[in-house]
């Protein structure tokens, strides 16, 4: 096991990269908070916390279910207090929780716009606030960013929108911009870029795309692993396509 003793926070993960991250970073011996909305099944799409949850602990893992809606300040805090209470410390945070309403600008309704940005930014920028302070007592973190190859290939299939494009733009940002601020905390943040991956979400938003040759959920999980695995002070300020990360020692 490459992360024995170390604590995970990863959100969305009920479902899709989310879950499989967390299932990836509990094999490696993280205890594993699993966040999300989603406690109980849906109609329209399948993954719970709970389920996931109940997986890695199945598999001798160990996992905490928390929901948490990243856009609501106070619920991050509730989910930062209950993984401290419950472990006393944060090692790796991954903000994979996004959503997305696929449409063009002028189409867009502003509500939909303005919960893009709050779940998909405003969630990866309260949840890293949150856990800031316990990484920075340990001198000691990973961040993990969940963004997409979108903001590198204006031509990308399926279409996204510019919402969520918009959104993963400025994840990258944060992530270079907080990436220097942090180093020297000896706290490392990096963004994973996925291409098409195949996840109960796309699978709702595009049920008439064919997925067949779209990379899995789990290589992605994989991928977050051996990220998290490093030395903070050796990978950090990154944005890792799959390229990049399949050439990682």
């Amino acid at each position: 096991m490459t992360l024995p003793d170390s604590v995970a926070i990863v959100t969305g993960a009920s479902r899709g990269i989310g879950k499989a991250i967390a299932i990836a970073l509990a094999r490696q011996g993280a205890c594993v908070v699993v966040a999300a909305r989603t406690r109980l099944d849906l109609k329209s799409i399948a993954g719970t916390i709970e389920a996931t949850a109940e997986e890695i602990r199945a598999n001798g893992g160990t996992a905490l279910a928390i929901k948490t809606d990243v856009s609501k300040e106070q619920s991050v805090a509730l989910m930062v207090e209950k993984t401290l209470h419950q472990w006393g410390r944060i090692d790796i945070l991954v903000n994979n929780a996004a959503t997305n309403s696929p449409a063009l600008f002028f189409d867009m309704p502003q509500t939909n716009w303005d919960r893009i940005m709050d779940v998909n930014l405003r969630g990866a920028v309260l949840c890293t606030k949150a856990v800031l302070p316990a990484m920075m007592a340990k001198h000691h973190g990973h961040i993990i960013n969940i963004s997409s190859v979108v903001t590198h290939n204006l031509h990308h299939e399926p279409f996204t929108g510019l919402a969520y494009d918009v959104s993963k733009a400025a994840i990258n940002r944060l992530t270079l911009g907080l990436a220097q601020e942090l180093q020297r905390y000896g706290i490392a943040v990096n963004a994973l870029l996925p291409d098409n991956t195949d996840s109960e979400g796309w699978a709702y938003l595009n049920p008439d795309i064919d997925r067949s040759c779209w990379d899995s959920s789990e290589l992605w999980g994989r991928y977050a692993a051996l990220v998290a695995a490093r030395d903070p002070a050796s990978c950090t300020g990154q944005l890792l396509h799959k390229g990049d990360l399949e050439s990682l020692p």
